[in-house]
């Protein structure tokens, strides 16, 4: 069984947003633990509202891509549109950024409250580059 952690979050009804991700990610995967959800500036475009934040871990016998597409698929169910900024608002970002044990997105190296969800969802978890 793979074990990964999806961080979330929203700042477009962040509060709505972030409730349905944690209900279509806890019908498609195995929830095992979430970490608390707090507001976040943004960063790079600030004029928008701040985010709120979390993270999840899963239990999963899919693998990366697979998980990633269902990501995908919860995103565009909620309303995910792609077409605007990179960096400006948005209704729910799902990122899968551990993977068994491993970094694989470098978000993680950047930003302080995405380690602190990562370590309330895996306290053990050892940050090394």
């Amino acid at each position: 069984m793979n074990k990964a952690v999806i961080a979330l979050g929203s700042n477009i009804a962040p509060r709505q947003n972030i409730k349905a991700a944690l209900e279509s990610i806890s019908k498609t995967f195995s929830l095992i633990k979430k970490s608390r959800f707090v507001f976040t500036e943004p960063i790079g475009y600030k004029d928008q509202p701040d985010f709120l934040n979390g993270a999840v871990l899963i239990e999963t016998a899919f693998g990366q891509a697979e998980i990633v597409a269902k990501l995908k698929a919860i995103e565009q169910k909620i309303g995910r549109r792609r077409d605007g900024r990179k960096d400006g608002p948005r209704r729910i970002d799902l990122d899968l950024v551990i993977w068994n044990g491993r970094i694989i997105d470098n978000d993680v190296y950047e930003r302080d409250f995405l380690r602190r969800s990562i370590r309330e969802v895996l306290p053990d978890f050892k940050f090394h580059q």
